[in-house]
């Protein structure tokens, strides 16, 4: 495993990180034991455990803190706090207190230190985000407390989905310390101007759902049926498997005896641009996370195979979830 510093928080994070969501229960049946998949994940160098309350109702953070008990000191631990309303769209005509405020975020952090059974978080952070947070500020005299009260060691946030430029005023006024956002082969965008305002002021970038939900490992092919408890069944429809088929298709000539599968060239690009600390790869199985930790051996990406995966940006938005007013 190969490691890298996260921003100014000089957190020396695995180059691959554990996704918790998966372990939640909200992606079908569990295939392997969770504390088994997290200690496979522990003993091919990964330290860096990512969770939100959300994730199966806290089930994911009371999972994920049975699993990490014995390794408390040697492993980092990130979180997300839900908005209290529950609206994850922020506009900027919205009050950030119907979203956030003091007693929310103290409340939340105290259920997920509970839900972990720990003593404090490496990275707290907001489920979701716009830059109105800079201007109506009340919220992070919580975030202040937190922290002297030695709770939270550092502040991040989620970027929506689909608003790629949010984040950067937070970055520049030095109050966001770490940011997380979705970013993969199809999914290329963030890495126009949220990157180079990470590189610029020193924030830690963490990249989450480099494959895509799956897409871009190419298990799931026109004619997969998913469990009914896996939230994809409704995501990925017949019919985006049927649009998607042909790109993946495109991805395949790609492959060569350094990057022999899919799932190592979806993690390998999202590695490849010097902004990013640790791309988040989700699994269930503790082969799963062996093959993925794995990808940290391999030769880095050609720059010849980084600028044909330029070409094979696609911007389908499928996470775009809709306008709240």
């Amino acid at each position: 495993m190969r490691y890298r510093t996260l921003g100014k928080t000089n957190l020396k994070v695995s180059e691959i990180g554990f996704g918790g969501w998966q372990i939640s229960g909200d992606w079908g049946n569990i295939h392997d034991d969770s504390t088994q998949v997290v200690e496979a994940a522990i003993d091919a160098g990964i330290n860096l455990f990512d969770s939100a309350y959300v994730y199966g109702d806290g089930e994911s953070e009371r999972a994920l803190g049975k699993a990490l008990k014995p390794h408390r000191d040697n492993v980092i631990i990130t979180s997300k706090i839900p908005p209290k309303n529950f609206r994850w769209d922020v506009k900027a005509h919205h009050k950030v207190s119907d979203f956030y405020d003091k007693k929310w975020i103290i409340e939340a952090t105290e259920r997920s230190l509970k839900n972990f059974g720990v003593e404090y978080i490496d990275v707290q952070m907001l489920h979701t985000w716009n830059d109105i947070f800079v201007e109506q500020d009340e919220w992070y005299t919580a975030v202040e407390q937190l922290k002297q009260d030695g709770k939270i060691r550092h502040l991040g946030v989620s970027i929506k989905s689909w608003e790629f430029d949010q984040g950067i005023a937070g970055m520049a006024n030095g109050m966001l310390e770490v940011i997380q956002v979705l970013y993969n082969i199809f999914e290329q965008r963030p890495a126009e101007k949220l990157f180079p305002a990470a590189l610029e002021h020193n924030v830690g970038l963490i990249t989450r759902v480099p494959f895509d939900e799956g897409l871009l490992t190419g298990n799931y092919l026109p004619g997969h049926i998913f469990a009914d408890n896996d939230w994809r069944k409704n995501w990925l429809t017949e019919e985006r498997l049927q649009e998607a088929a042909p790109r993946i298709e495109e991805l395949k000539k790609l492959l060569d005896q350094d990057t022999p599968n899919l799932s190592d060239l979806a993690i390998k690009f999202c590695l490849a641009d010097p902004a990013v600390s640790c791309t988040i790869a989700g699994a269930r199985r503790i082969e799963h996370v062996q093959r993925n930790a794995a990808v940290a051996a391999q030769p880095a990406l050609s720059q010849s195979t980084i600028d044909a995966l330029a070409n094979q940006a696609w911007p389908h938005n499928w996470h775009y979830d809709g306008d709240n007013d």
